[in-house]
C-alpha cells in the first residue's frame, strides 16, 4: 500500500509540475509572439524610415549644391565690397595728408604770420566788451573785405568733392 500511495503521489506531484511547465511554456510562446510581432513593426517603421532618410539627404545634398553655387556668385560681390574699402581707406588717409599740407601750409603762411603780428598790435591793452552786432546776410565785397586765400582752397576743394561724388 506504501508503493500505491508513493506512485500516487509521484503520478500527482508529476501533473502538478506538467501543468505548471504547459503554463510556463504557454506564457514564453506568448511572449516570443508578441516580440516576433513588434520586430515586424520595427522592420516596417524603419523601411519607410529609411525612404524618408534617403529623400531628406537628397534634398540636403541639393541644398548643398545650390548654396555651393550662391556663394561662389557672391564671393566676386564681397571682393570688390573688400576692394571699395580698400579704397576709401586710402582716399580717407590721402584726404587726410591733404587737409594736413593745407592747415600747416595756412599757418605758416607769411599771410598768417602778417595777420597775427597786425592783430597783435591792434588789440587795444584794456579789456573792453565788444560791441553787439547783428550778422550779416553776405560778407561785402571790397578791396578791404577781401577773403583771406584759404577760403578759396577750400571753395575749390568742395566744388572737387561735388564733382567726385556726382
Amino acid at each position: 500500500m506504501i508503493w500505491q500511495i508513493s506512485v500516487a503521489l509521484i503520478a500527482l506531484a508529476f501533473v502538478v509540475l506538467v501543468v505548471f511547465l504547459v503554463r510556463t511554456l504557454q506564457s514564453a510562446q506568448k511572449s516570443l509572439n508578441q516580440t516576433t510581432e513588434t520586430l515586424q513593426e520595427i522592420k516596417e517603421t524603419v523601411s519607410e524610415l529609411s525612404t524618408e532618410i534617403k529623400g531628406v539627404v537628397r534634398q540636403a545634398n541639393d541644398i548643398t549644391g545650390d548654396l555651393q553655387h550662391k556663394m561662389e556668385q557672391i564671393d566676386p560681390v564681397l571682393e570688390s565690397v573688400k576692394n571699395v574699402g580698400e579704397v576709401l581707406n586710402e582716399v580717407t588717409l590721402a584726404t587726410k595728408q591733404v587737409s594736413t599740407a593745407l592747415i600747416d601750409r595756412v599757418k605758416n603762411s607769411p599771410r598768417a604770420a602778417k595777420r597775427a603780428r597786425r592783430a597783435e598790435r591792434e588789440t587795444p591793452q584794456e579789456p573792453v566788451a565788444p560791441p553787439v552786432q547783428e550778422a550779416p546776410s553776405a560778407l561785402p565785397v571790397g578791396p578791404e573785405n577781401k577773403p583771406p586765400g584759404w577760403v578759396k582752397w577750400v571753395d575749390v576743394a568742395a566744388s572737387v568733392w561735388q564733382k567726385y561724388r556726382s
